[in-house]
């Protein structure tokens, strides 16, 4: 929960705010959100980070074993680090 509140105020890089019409204006005031934050982004960078790293290792540029614990907690690793640089 925490987390979520800051990344609802954290402001993203190079997003302008307009004092325009907010169609998302109840949405964010029910999840205390701030136009422009990073929760903007929704889920999208951990879906295209994982799908990176799933291309990757199908096409044999990353040499991860699925049947190894520790290969996978790498994969998991890297696609979490992708998805914070995204």
């Amino acid at each position: 929960l925490f987390i979520f509140l800051v990344f609802a105020q954290l402001p993203l890089y190079g997003i302008k705010t307009n004092t325009g019409s907010d169609p998302f204006y109840w949405v964010r005031v029910i999840m205390a959100s701030n136009r422009g934050t990073c929760m903007e982004l929704g889920i999208s960078p951990i879906l295209t980070s994982g799908l990176i790293v799933q291309l990757l290792v199908g096409a044999k540029i990353l040499d991860i074993d699925n049947s190894v614990k520790a290969d996978r907690e790498l994969m998991n690793g890297a696609q979490k680090l992708l998805g914070i640089l995204i």
